[in-house]
């Protein structure tokens, strides 16, 4: 069956349930089986729309360097579909079960962010399901508005159904390079030098103490004397303090982290050898993902603790100071760190509130605190000192922003004129009620 004829079918009908639901009012939602939100979802009341299915990748373009996916497809699928041809993704984030679409309704990042930038950066054209009913195309010369305002919007202006990305060239093996420090201002000062030269591939690192600070390094290879396999019993981020090198396949390299969800599999005591040994199958996001949603569907927070599941984005001239604070107020490692910049200097994203010159360092923290402050004591201290050293958190987690601080952050005004034009009924949440406001 043709894929295209397949997607215009899905569609018409998708269409034709939302044109359903926004007649019989109240909000809409999406029924999906990946998410990798880590906030409160209110969905009482709302109308939720089936895109389950819109989860194939349609082609990919090797001539062109291009992939055409539903917006539902997750990146362990596209990758598996991209790498035969030599080709992978030019940002493909660390979970296998993210999807297209959601990387880039929030902001999609990896190691090769600081090349390619964030994930919506790489995208050339999109379909978006409106509110109304009625899907449109929209790229930099067509609903140009929609197309820079529709990233970072968290499905509060439609919802993507199929997109065409861009690929880069890709080879067999990566090459990694761990290189310690023990000074916080070297180690990012050390980061931007990196970033500036396009010395490797891929830059990133993790920050295990505030003098213990390592910077991988990766570059494609066509050969490799081994490569090294933590799909298993062996650990990736454990490999770091041990090895100053290290070979890997691109397809292992690409999904590094998601065996042990960066390191918080330890939750689920799978870092244990007897628990790996025997539980193989179980060792990749997805399984993770579900058991988190299980514990959300049928536990209370029963006080005592705090979850602090933040990436948080700071000017690299700030860097220091605020793992200086998260090692001092919050008391979580490791950290990863990531370093990212706008690949097109010149365009702007209006729901992407950071400057497009500068280099950012993107700050990956979870983990769970205990205390006996009130709820939201250390994640409102993460937010207050983002906002006072130049840098925003990610949306996809818990936020306590008031609405007046919100959209301080987040241009109010662009953001109303899209809403009026596309969603003018509210039929979807607006943004802050959607990622902060509680019920």
């Amino acid at each position: 069956m043709d894929p295209f004829a397949a997607h215009e079918r899905k569609c018409r009908t998708l269409a034709a349930e939302m044109a359903a639901a926004r007649a019989r009012g109240g909000a809409v939602a999406l029924a999906k089986t990946t998410s990798n939100l880590f906030r409160h979802r209110d969905r009482a009341g709302a109308r939720r729309l089936d895109v389950r299915r819109f989860n194939r990748v349609l082609r990919v373009d090797p001539e062109r360097m291009a992939a055409e996916v539903e917006g539902m497809t997750t990146y362990a699928d596209l990758v598996d579909a991209t790498l035969p041809y030599g080709l992978l993704p030019a940002v493909v984030p660390q979970l296998k079960t993210i999807t297209i679409g959601g990387a880039v309704s929030g902001l999609g990042i990896e190691s090769s962010s600081f090349r390619y930038g964030l994930v919506h950066e790489t995208v050339e054209e999109m379909d978006i399901l409106l509110a109304d009913g009625t899907v449109v195309v929209c790229s930099r010369r067509e609903n140009a508005d929609l197309f820079f305002g529709f990233p970072n919007s968290y499905g509060t202006l439609g919802y993507v159904l199929r997109l065409r990305i861009r690929l880069v060239p890709a080879q067999r093996f990566v090459h990694l390079t761990h290189r310690r420090f023990s000074e916080p201002r070297k180690y990012f000062e050390h980061i931007a030098d990196l970033c500036a030269r396009g010395a490797a591939d891929f830059v990133d690192g993790t920050v295990f103490r505030s003098d213990e600070l390592y910077v991988t390094t990766g570059q494609f290879s066509s050969q490799a004397p081994y490569v090294s396999d933590y799909t298993w019993m062996r650990i990736y981020y454990q490999s770091i303090r041990r090895k100053t090198e290290d070979w890997l396949t691109a397809k292992a390299y690409i999904w590094r982290w998601d065996t042990d969800w960066f390191w918080c599999s330890k939750h689920f005591h799978a870092q244990k050898p007897a628990v790996r040994l025997l539980a193989k199958w179980g060792l990749n996001s997805r399984t993770y993902q579900r058991i988190m949603r299980l514990a959300h569907r049928f536990t209370r927070d029963s006080g005592g603790a705090e979850s602090v599941i933040q990436d948080v984005d700071i000017p690299v001239g700030n860097a220091a100071q605020f793992l200086e604070f998260l090692f001092a107020e919050i008391g979580i490692a490791p950290v990863w760190i990531c370093p990212f910049q706008a690949c097109d200097p010149a365009v702007k994203y209006d729901l992407c509130p950071l400057d497009a010159t500068g280099l950012y360092i993107n700050f990956g923290f979870w983990d769970v605190i205990p205390t006996t402050h009130e709820p939201g004591h250390f994640n409102r201290k993460v937010e207050r000192m983002a906002l006072e050293l130049g840098g925003i958190k990610g949306l996809y987690s818990t936020a306590y922003y008031d609405a007046e601080t919100f959209w301080t952050i987040y241009d109010r005004e662009r953001y109303d004129e899209l809403k009026r034009k596309y969603d003018a009924d509210g039929v979807f949440r607006d943004l802050y009620a959607k990622c902060v406001a509680r019920k």
